[in-house]
């Protein structure tokens, strides 16, 4: 029940992973010389130089092409190289001013910074969004369970599931779920737990999320609630 239309998902990951790079698009105010030129400059004062294009392109989904593109928009927004945690915060308040996207905005931080230094590359942002925008149904379960297992030890508790149920909850805002009662994430959590702790040792291991994700469609809609608030 609290899902909302799922038609827009891949068009709402886009747009706000996109925010992250207002300067995207090749600009074409200024001669190809210029700009070639100003790439060159500021690929001199960029602090964290991204790994070659083509290893890039060899473990995203993207061309070479694409991403060039991103990566103007990247450097353009982000000088430094990296997007720290305040950023993404300042991202989401502005997609959900309804609601308080603080919490969701730091879960989702930290399932992007993969090797857990306070700051997402490039190189980060770029795995993300290519599991999240073209990846197949098992990569972005996998990238699921991530995001629930706050503490990254491998497994999900039933703790860390409604932590990250309120967030979502708190981010959407009362407006957005006018009906629901202050309990409906944990009952909802209550529900999604016991369906998917199979030998019911009290936490979800990444083989009994993904099976049960795959075998129940309630369960495999719910847990795609994340791509249309990413």
């Amino acid at each position: 029940g609290f899902l909302y239309a799922q038609n827009n998902t891949k068009r709402s990951i886009k747009e706000r992973l996109m925010k992250l790079l207002p300067c995207s698009a090749a600009k074409t105010s200024s001669p190809a010389i210029q700009n070639s030129v100003e790439d060159e400059l500021e690929m001199a004062t960029v602090r964290h130089r991204p790994e070659a294009l083509e290893l890039l392109e060899a473990q995203s989904k993207f061309t070479k092409k694409e991403l060039q593109i991103l990566y103007r928009g990247f450097k353009n927004e982000c000088p430094s190289g990296v997007v720290n945690e305040e950023t993404f915060k300042e991202i989401y308040s502005q997609f959900f001013p309804q609601g308080d996207s603080t919490t969701y905005a730091h879960f989702l931080f930290n399932a992007f910074d993969t090797d857990h230094n306070g700051a997402v590359s490039f190189e980060d942002f770029i795995k993300g969004l290519s599991i999240l925008l073209r990846g197949t149904v098992q990569e972005k379960l996998n990238w699921a369970f991530n995001l629930y297992d706050i503490n990254k030890d491998g497994y999900i508790t039933k703790e860390e599931m409604l932590d990250i149920m309120k967030a979502i909850y708190d981010m959407m805002g009362k407006c957005t779920y006018p009906v629901l009662k202050e309990d409906a994430p944990r009952q909802h959590v209550e529900t999604f737990f016991q369906k998917m702790d199979k030998n019911k040792d009290g936490v979800v291991t990444i083989d009994e999320f993904i099976e049960s994700c795959q075998k129940d469609e309630n369960i495999m809609r719910s847990m795609q609630l994340f791509e249309n608030v990413i």
